[in-house]
């Protein structure tokens, strides 16, 4: 009866999985995938918790109070800006645990069975670990790249690409020898060892430009690897989870790559951003912005019968999306159209913009991507670019040494009239000057973001009728 209960457990687990993927796809029902993958992860739970292995629920108990306590806390303190780094962080616990099962598994397994770990078993040991360890260490220098902790450039050296590859291949070698040696348990923990000193120097030639696609393919690491160690402790939930979440990670790591107009060997090995191009200044070419202050801005949009915003890394970092969303409701009701157009790479992780402001209460329906919106910006009155760069760089189209080369960007400059608001004339992520600072139609106003447009709120206020 209770393998009956166990199986049934894991097959609305699985349905329940399936469908909160399918219902992420759209922001409009983003909320109820949640809802439906946290019912399918509590039966997993709840399946798992009645298999008869269990011989003690003492130490499951307290492991799931630690957790619950740790993972209440990171929900209700850690803000929404931080969601990249936070993401981050799970993916390395995640790996982590893979990577402990594993090993527990390969040193009990002479002791339960009296005989080595046949093929099969033993790649997905193996396969569990090694990926698992690269995720560890490649998940926290993201996180430590995202926090910066570490610099966010690429740390780069002479010879890195080929030290890099060939540590790898030499890593799956060992792999594939410990497939058919499997008594071999000194290299067994070196493979563990190699992995995880790959998954330092992967990320670590990666620039913050490209963490978002670095955050998906991590995704997509873990889930392999928590797959595997579903084969190897016969559990059919986690293989079947772990497969959704490492299919899942790496077609958004193919689109955030096609987002970019970039390959994965340009990711991982291009280190983008390790030296930015010379500056205007540095040159000697004279280039100069124009400086207005929030109140030009204000008018401008207020005179408007058409507004894009535009949100980025900025917006999060100032933790403006609300004062945004106000702003922009304000302007609704004055009888300004107002749209918002979200880049699939702004910010510092997929999604990263839907999710600041879905938390801010913007409509769905305004939140658009950038297929669906850049062919209105030209009969746009005004955009205004909050803390957003590299993806509205109009170098992107024609510059041809610059990194930003062929990617896709937003048409904010075919826009009638443009407003950024920047703390400086600081490069993006990708260390390019932006055209668009300099564009003639480009009303630059400098400041704290967040500020600036509560600055702006209260002058809107004061033509919206009570």
């Amino acid at each position: 009866m209770a393998a009956l209960l166990i199986q049934a457990a894991y097959l609305v687990a699985a349905i329940l999985f399936i469908l909160g993927l399918k219902a992420l796809s759209s922001p409009a029902t983003a909320r109820r995938g949640m809802f439906l993958a946290e019912a399918g992860m509590f039966f997993a739970v709840v399946g798992t918790l009645l298999d008869h292995r269990v011989i003690t629920y003492e130490w499951i108990l307290i492991g799931m109070v630690i957790g619950s306590t740790i993972g209440a806390v990171m929900a209700i303190f850690m803000p929404m800006t931080a969601m990249p780094q936070r993401i981050a962080l799970s993916h390395a616990f995640g790996a982590l645990a893979a990577v402990l099962v594993g090993i527990v598994k390969y040193t009990e397994y002479q002791g339960e069975h009296g005989i080595l770990p046949g093929p099969g078993f033993m790649a997905a040991i193996g396969f569990e670990v090694f990926f698992g360890a690269l995720t560890v260490t490649g998940s926290l220098m993201a996180f430590g790249k995202l926090q910066e902790l570490i610099q966010g450039a690429p740390i780069t050296y002479k010879g890195q690409n080929f030290v890099n590859i060939g540590l790898f291949f030499a890593t799956l070698g060992l792999f594939g020898y410990l497939i058919f040696n499997p008594s071999a348990t000194n290299l067994f923990f070196v493979m563990i060892a190699l992995g995880l000193a790959i998954g330092v120097m992967i990320v670590m030639p990666i620039g913050g430009a490209d963490m978002p696609v670095v955050v998906s393919l991590l995704n997509s690491y873990a889930g392999l690897a928590a797959s595997a160690t579903g084969f190897a402790i016969d559990n059919k939930v986690l293989i079947i989870a772990g497969a959704l979440d490492g299919a899942s990670g790496f077609f958004l790591s193919i689109l955030m790559s096609r987002a970019m107009n970039r390959s994965f060997t340009n990711v991982l090995f291009g280190a983008v951003g390790a030296a930015p191009p010379a500056s205007a200044a540095a040159t000697g070419e004279q280039r100069t912005v124009v400086r207005y202050t929030p109140e030009d801005a204000t008018f401008l949009l207020e005179n408007s019968q058409s507004v894009i915003i535009v949100p980025g890394y900025g917006m999060a970092v100032a933790q403006a999306q609300h004062i945004l969303a106000e702003l922009g409701d304000l302007l609704t009701e004055t009888g300004v159209q107002v749209r918002y157009a979200i880049h699939p790479v702004a910010g510092r992780m997929p999604g990263h913009m839907n999710v600041l402001l879905a938390e801010a209460d913007v409509p769905y329906d305004v939140l658009l991507e950038m297929d669906h919106i850049n062919d209105d910006f030209a009969n746009t009155d005004a955009v205004i670019v909050v803390g957003a760069n590299d993806v509205v760089n109009p170098s992107a189209r024609y510059k041809k040494d610059s990194p930003l080369y062929g990617m896709p960007i937003l048409n904010a400059d075919k826009a009638r009239n443009i407003i950024i608001l920047k703390r400086s004339l600081k490069p993006g992520f990708a260390g390019e000057d932006n055209e668009l600072f300099y564009d003639p139609k480009t009303m630059m106003v400098f400041g704290d973001a967040k500020q600036t447009l509560t600055h702006m709120v209260q002058q809107v206020k004061k033509k919206v009728p009570a």
